[in-house]
């Protein structure tokens, strides 16, 4: 008894197979990518991947991507699992465990601004790339790191829903930012107070959000401008935003809410109308422009401005 076969199934079947083989990244060439430092080629798609950038661990975590090794530093609540013993360690955020990668065999290692000067000695290990982002461009650079790890590991749909719920919340924020007032950042630690303008590594609550600075003078410094609890009155924003370091970073000292609370900084119209934001200080300080981070520190600014 001969069977026979539709040739219709069969070619329904065949454009199946190449359409989920298309939707997985193709390594058969080499792949250059593209980064803070310049341009590194993979031979293949990394399967172990070691990362001293935060912003990096929450994206990849976002995308459903394992990571092999981390650092050892304070991450945000839905980051702690990374903090587990059965998560190798290789490192801190600045220096590197050059050890304990080397045991890992990574296929990729990531770096960014703190670790970013020990990339060439990281390189010797593996193939190493630096996520590192300007704060004048903030935004578009952080999203273009979303976009290059996502096509590295085939979560390009993933990420592409992900920027779109981003840019939908940025663009109802800088509404909400427009008629708001004037704002000024300020980051407190150890006592001491700085600020930060457009351009700066926060800068993107100005460039990005639309929050109008109270002072356009500030200089674009990586540690910020110090300044004094007058210099909060002369400047006597409509918003204060507060990013406590010390808290952020697991640091023993005198909250930012305690150290704001005298008789200068209650004078100023931010005080007297309950528009002093203390900010989640892991996300913007730590973990910045993670894809996770990004979106809670949009949805913080946007509740706070709706209480305007």
């Amino acid at each position: 008894m001969t069977m026979r076969i539709s040739a219709r199934p069969l070619a329904l079947l065949a454009a199946a197979v190449t359409l989920a083989l298309s939707a997985l990244p193709s390594f058969a060439d080499p792949i250059t990518i593209k980064h803070a430092q310049g341009e590194t080629t993979l031979k293949a798609a990394p399967k172990t991947v070691v990362t001293f950038d935060l912003a990096t661990l929450d994206t990849l975590d976002a995308l459903g991507i394992p990571v092999a090794g981390v650092p050892k530093a304070p991450m945000p609540d839905y980051l702690k699992k990374y903090q587990a013993d059965n998560v190798e360690k290789v490192g801190t955020l600045f220096e590197p465990d050059y050890e304990a990668i080397a045991a890992l065999q990574p296929d990729l290692i990531i770096v960014s601004a703190r670790s970013a000067a020990k990339l060439k000695e990281l390189s010797k290990l593996a193939p190493t790339i630096d996520m590192s982002v300007d704060g004048a461009k903030f935004l578009a650079q952080s999203e273009e790191n979303v976009r290059t790890l996502a096509g590295l590991f085939g979560k390009a749909k993933e990420a592409d829903a992900a920027l779109a719920k981003l840019n939908t919340s940025e663009e109802a924020l800088r509404q909400k930012a427009k008629g708001a007032g004037t704002g000024l950042l300020i980051l407190t630690t150890g006592g001491k107070i700085s600020t930060y303008g457009p351009g700066s590594r926060f800068g993107a609550l100005f460039t990005d959000y639309g929050m109008t600075p109270a002072d356009s003078t500030i200089q674009a410094d990586t540690h910020g401008q110090q300044i004094s609890f007058e210099y909060i009155l002369e400047k006597n924003p409509d918003w204060l935003f507060v990013i406590d370091r010390d808290a952020a970073v697991g640091r023993e000292g005198q909250a930012a809410s305690a150290l704001l609370d005298n008789e200068i900084v209650r004078q100023t119209k931010a005080w007297k109308n309950g528009h002093v934001v203390y900010m989640d200080g892991v996300a913007m300080y730590i973990v910045g422009g993670g894809l996770t981070a990004m979106q809670k520190t949009i949805d913080q600014l946007a509740t706070a401005l709706a209480k305007n």
